[in-house]
């Protein structure tokens, strides 16, 4: 329990929170959407700092990242709580549920990841933004260790705390769950719009790396038309070197009544977005090598190639193709080629 940052009392005694976009307006006693930030003696608290709901050292290409330090691991860790309600939540215990929680400090977290050999601290699993007082922590105390820190996140932030949360990551995966504001109502409880505030920010910033996640569930966000539109606004607000993924849908949590995502689907999209001018596809939650290989957008030739989230060869010189020499745009530090 820590008093909250980003909050005000109102006229009427109760706290406004103003962390994200809901603005939740707590009297004593009352806990805001995400379940771990609540009024307490006329003041805003959040249950979220200070503890963690697991630990995983995983490939950073799970994030998914796939152009930010390739081949690398990153310690994995959660928090509580999320500002979504997503009926197809993959991590909806934890989210949405009363995980088992640790007491854990930022030097334990540095500790624990230099010790397994970690490039850095992912903070995931969750929507870390919940917990942003302890993730900024956690990630200054990574900074002076010399690891990276990168955000798993739905964007969902305010621009009060947007600027010091991405401030201090040095690479994220938003995921950009679908591309109409009706499917984020019915699907998240959320809105579209502060998303792609957060998406167009950090592509105007450049201080932290971007990729984009979008699961594809059948009947939901899948359309052709809402694809296409995805792909046309990323390419302008965007850029064309910000890599997409598009991700498999499989039933989970509230979503129980619809299939998973044909592979014939996934083609399509990826085709789709790859001729509106984005030049990073990748295919996630199934195995497909070609979906999930980087290639040069100049000359074609291969650059990294993986199987599922294991990098098995890279190729690149200096961060550039060494058949053409085009920078492939990304965070690398590797030159010449790497066989695994």
């Amino acid at each position: 329990m820590k008093a909250a940052d980003w909050w005000h009392v109102l006229g009427d005694g109760r706290v406004l929170c103003e962390l994200c976009p809901r603005s939740c307006r707590l009297g004593e006693g009352q806990r805001g959407y995400c379940h771990a930030r609540r009024m307490e003696g006329g003041s805003l608290i959040t249950d979220a700092y200070g503890v963690s709901s697991g630990f995983c050292v995983d490939p950073i290409e799970k994030k998914p990242l796939f152009h930010f330090h390739p081949g690398s691991q990153v310690l994995s860790f959660g928090t509580r709580g999320c500002n979504l309600g997503c009926s197809f939540c993959q991590n909806w215990s934890l989210s949405r549920g009363q995980p088992m929680l640790h007491a854990t400090r930022p030097e334990d977290i540095v500790r624990m990841a230099l010790a397994q050999d970690c490039r850095g601290v992912a903070f995931t699993y969750n929507e870390p933004i919940i917990s942003i007082e302890f993730c900024i922590e956690v990630a200054l105390a990574c900074h002076e260790a010399g690891l990276i820190t990168v955000a798993v996140s739905a964007g969902y932030i305010s621009d009060k705390a947007r600027e010091a949360f991405f401030e201090v990551m040095d690479a994220a995966n938003v995921d950009l769950k679908g591309f109409s504001e009706a499917f984020y109502r019915d699907y998240c409880g959320g809105s579209l719009a502060p998303v792609l505030e957060t998406l167009a920010y950090l592509a105007h910033r450049k201080r932290t790396w971007l990729e984009v996640s979008t699961l594809l569930i059948p009947g939901a966000n899948d359309g052709e038309a809402e694809l296409e539109t995805q792909a046309r606004w990323m390419l302008e607000h965007l850029g064309p070197d910000v890599p997409l993924h598009l991700n498999a849908f499989h039933p989970d949590y509230k979503l129980q009544d619809r299939p998973r995502t044909p592979l014939g689907t996934l083609h399509r999209a990826r085709e789709s977005a790859e001729s509106e001018g984005v030049r990073y596809v990748y295919l996630g939650n199934v195995r497909d090598e070609d979906g999930s290989s980087t290639w040069c957008h100049v000359c074609g030739r291969c650059l990294i190639e993986r199987d599922g989230f294991e990098v098995s060869s890279l190729d690149l010189m200096r961060g550039a193709c060494p058949e053409c020499g085009t920078p492939l745009a990304g965070h690398f530090g590797v030159a010449g080629v790497k066989k695994v």
